[in-house]
């Protein structure tokens, strides 16, 4: 597994629950009997792989830059303007 993650994984993944149930799915034949279903979204996805959706121009043009920390330095810049603002017109307001 990789150390750092773009997402966490779910415990039921942590603790092996996903593959036991993946492994009994493929020795009971399951995972071949549903393949045809699964045919149009692998097509879509060959597609988009095609096109380059996946790449990570592409990616960094729909998602944008990332962040450290997610949207807490939006938050923490937002809060520091609206305190200067405040303190501005507390300033103004005084004499």
């Amino acid at each position: 597994m990789k150390f750092f993650r773009y997402r966490r994984p779910s415990w039921k993944t942590a603790l092996g629950v996903t593959r036991a149930k993946k492994r009994v799915k493929k020795a009971l034949g399951i995972t071949a009997l549903l393949a045809p279903f699964r045919w149009w979204p692998n097509q879509v996805r060959k597609a988009k792989r095609r096109l380059g959706w996946y790449s990570p121009l592409a990616r960094l043009i729909r998602l944008g830059l990332p962040r450290p920390g997610g949207c807490l330095v939006l938050i923490a810049a937002g809060l520091s303007l609206l305190g200067a603002m405040l303190g501005a017109c507390i300033l103004a307001v005084l004499p």
